[in-house]
């Protein structure tokens, strides 16, 4: 029994990384957007 439990804890504790890394990949990928556009609006600014 205890095995069993190991593995549903292990299954459990892989997504949840998963979902992590994806999760920190969005929050990276719109913070490089935001910064292009800020970027994008600076420039403009300046001309």
């Amino acid at each position: 029994m205890n095995k069993k439990v190991n593995a549903k804890r292990e299954a459990y504790a892989k997504k949840e990384e998963e979902k992590g890394k994806k999760v920190v990949a969005w929050i990276f990928g719109s913070l490089i957007v935001l910064a292009v556009i800020y970027l994008i609006w600076t420039f403009s600014m300046m001309a």
